[in-house]
Formats: C-alpha cells, sequence, structure tokens
C-alpha cells in the first residue's frame, strides 16, 4: 500500500507573556467576531435564495476594517481573519456535500479560543516562533524536535478551557514511512469490564480515568457551584474544574495513543466493530462508562495511523453477532446478557471467555471481507454469510 507525504501537527505548550496574551486573547475575538459576521450574511444570503463565496466574504472584511465600529479588528494580524473565513467556506462545503450540519455561530464562552496563521503570518528563525503583530518569539517548550528540514505551512495558537496556551506546527514529516508488510492480523473487540479484547486472548485493563478523578471532579464542581456567577471567584473554581476534565483527558489519550501505535506496529490487518457510540452513549446507565472509555477516539486513532504506515483496518458490520457465535463450531446462541461473561457452546461443547470470542469473531469476518468479499446482510441467526466491509481510511493531516 502506497503511503503518500504525511502532513502532520507538532504540538507544544508554551507561556506567554502578559502582552503576548493580551494580543491573542483580542485575536481570538476578532476571529470569534469576524467568523460570526460572515456567517449572518451568509445565512441572510442563503434566506434570499443567494450564495456568498469567499471572495465575497473575504472584500466584506475590508469593508468592516474601515468602519468605526469594527475599526478594531485592524489591531490584530489579517491573517487569522482570512483564515477563519476559509474555514467558514470549508464548513459551507461540508454543508452542502450532506457531511455536515450547518455552520453555528461562535460562543464567546464555549467555542474553542484558537487562531490559525499560514506562512506570511509566522516566522521561525534559530528553533524560536515569533507571530505577526508581535516583536518577541513564544517560549514554547520543545518537547520534541520538528522534522529536518521541515517548512511549516500553518501556525495554530489555542488556549484550552483549563487556561493553558498550545502552539500546533503543521509541516510534513518524511520519518512517516510504510512498515514492512507481515501476515499478522487481529481482532480487537472494545469493552467496558476490560478496555480490549483481543483474538490472541490477551485483555487490555480499563483504567477508569474517570472514576479515579471522581471525587475530586466532584468536589471542585461543587465549589463552583458556591461561586456567584458572573463573579471572579467563580471563574477561579470553573478553571479548577475545567484542570480536572484536563487531566482525565490526557491520559486517556496518552494510553490510547500507546495502545493504537502497537496495534499498527505488529499487525498487518486490524478488525474492529463498526459501533455507533453515538447511540450507545444514550443508554443512561452505561453512558459514563462508555465515554471514560473513549471507543470512538480509539477508533480515530487506529485509522489514521493505519494509513500512515500501509496498514488495513476492518469494519465489521455492527449486527454482526460476535458475541453470540461460537468461534469453533459457528452455531449461534438465541441470547447473550451483558451479565454473561463466559459461556459454553451448546453444540460443540468449547467453553468461551464472551469477549475474547467476540474478538475472534470479529477476526475471521474482517480477513473474509478482506480476502474474498462478504455478504451485504448481516449474520443472524445461522453460520454462514458474516457480513463485513473494508474500512477505507483517507490521509489524516494532523
Amino acid at each position: 500500500m502506497a503511503v503518500h507525504p504525511v502532513k502532520r501537527a507538532f504540538k507544544y505548550r508554551f507561556c506567554p507573556s502578559d502582552v503576548q496574551a493580551a494580543e491573542l486573547l483580542r485575536t481570538f475575538g476578532c476571529v470569534r467576531k469576524v467568523y460570526n459576521l460572515a456567517l449572518a450574511a451568509r445565512s441572510e444570503a442563503w434566506a434570499r435564495q443567494e450564495r456568498v463565496s469567499y471572495h465575497a466574504t473575504s472584500a466584506m472584511l475590508t469593508a468592516w476594517k474601515r468602519t468605526e465600529e469594527l475599526a478594531f479588528l485592524n489591531e490584530v494580524s489579517s491573517v487569522p481573519l482570512q483564515q477563519t473565513l476559509r474555514h467558514l467556506q470549508s464548513a459551507f462545503t461540508h454543508f452542502f456535500a450532506k457531511r455536515a450540519k450547518y455552520p453555528r455561530f461562535k460562543s464567546r464562552k464555549r467555542s474553542r479560543k484558537s487562531a490559525e496563521y499560514t506562512s506570511s503570518g509566522f516566522r521561525i528563525r534559530d528553533g524560536a516562533l515569533t507571530l505577526a503583530k508581535m516583536a518577541d518569539p513564544l517560549d514554547i517548550v520543545w518537547s520534541r524536535p520538528l522534522p529536518a528540514g521541515a517548512k511549516p505551512s500553518t501556525v495554530t495558537v489555542s488556549q484550552d478551557a483549563a487556561g493553558r496556551w498550545f502552539v500546533s506546527i503543521l509541516c510534513e514529516d518524511p520519518g512517516v514511512k510504510a512498515l514492512p508488510a507481515t501476515e499478522a492480523a487481529i481482532g480487537i473487540d472494545v469493552g467496558l469490564n476490560h478496555l480490549l479484547a483481543l483474538s490472541t486472548g490477551e485483555k487490555v485493563a480499563n483504567p477508569r480515568h474517570e472514576r479515579r478523578d471522581r471525587t475530586r471532579l466532584a468536589k471542585a464542581q461543587r465549589e463552583m457551584s458556591r461561586k456567584a456567577k458572573g463573579s471572579a471567584n467563580r471563574q477561579k473554581a470553573r478553571r479548577r474544574v475545567a484542570t480536572v476534565h484536563a487531566r482525565i483527558a490526557d491520559r486517556r489519550r496518552d494510553l490510547l495513543h500507546q495502545l493504537t501505535t502497537r496495534l499498527v506496529r505488529e499487525n498487518q490487518t486490524l478488525v474492529i466493530e463498526d459501533l455507533t457510540v453515538r447511540n450507545m452513549v444514550r443508554n443512561r446507565p452505561l453512558a459514563r462508562a462508555i465515554s471514560d472509555a473513549g471507543w470512538r477516539e480509539f477508533r480515530c486513532l487506529l485509522e489514521y495511523k493505519a494509513a500512515w504506515y500501509g496498514r488495513e483496518v476492518v469494519a465489521v458490520d455492527r449486527f454482526f453477532p460476535s458475541s453470540r457465535l461460537c468461534s469453533g463450531c459457528g452455531s449461534v446462541r438465541e441470547r447473550m446478557p451483558l451479565s454473561v461473561r463466559t459461556w459454553t457452546c451448546g453444540t460443540c461443547g468449547a467453553a468461551h471467555d464472551r469477549d475474547v470470542n467476540a474478538a475472534k469473531n470479529l477476526l475471521a469476518a474482517g480477513l473474509a471481507a478482506s480476502v474474498c468479499g462478504a455478504g451485504v446482510r448481516p449474520q443472524r441467526s445461522s453460520p454462514g454469510g458474516q457480513s463485513a466491509k473494508k474500512q477505507k481510511t483517507p490521509r489524516r493531516e494532523l
């Protein structure tokens, strides 16, 4: 499988000075303002059955800067403002292609604080990054080096809810190459008692990051609820809550990166189940545990890493009875409550661990789809006709 040059984002933390922080926060506000103005203009034109292009909104931006009410837009770099118009154009492109919903307005409190600079809006010299409208370079913690000879195309500066500052540098990474082909294939079944069960019999424990910090999170939320709305103390308490959430998310993401990297390096074909996590979290008793497991993020990481390194990801139909199907003789058990973790096949007498057996069945169905194709309909009550589909993984730029 040919792997094209990969554009990869290298993310670092940095500590801005007071002047830099004020400039960046002002830029974030202007980016949000321009986005909302352009979206309102396009929505009004849409109501009149007219279409407004990116070039039209760019001309509007020039006109807005000349007004007395919006003259403050001239105080920040024009590059992030133009980029937010391009992002809006992409949002409308996805909407017209029915890949996304209609674009929404950015909220001052809830929207992500970020600004994107193209090559004309930043300079990297002698290992220091300087943004437009700034005299001094950013104090970046270079936790890992950029690829040798890298020429960054964009730089994105952001601040999360916990108040941490990040800079993301996008450039081509020549170090990402296809790994040597191997015959190894593996079936992966995600779960809650164990995070992963592999067809090899290995089980990966579920660390339950959110549950481990639930007491700390609840205490921070109680303290925030006691503070007066709109007060400075409430803002401080809100940031403490966000810090706990960030700690949970960071640990979860770190573990998923380690697992997906190992699985992709060791196996040529990886078979997973095509789960609809969005619908599954509607199950109130299990919603919190499912969200804590990070199933969707695990699949995203697995897919783009497989695309990077020339591996293949196969997604088996979600209605395929992987847990109820005997991996030995192929007979299907009629019912299988979640409380049943081990069971014995009534036909061949084989004893099965529920999750490992499911992983083995997923592997068999995935290999059938990858090698010789599979039936369109999922298997319901009888052996044969296992349904699976090859997961197309478009090249992801990170």
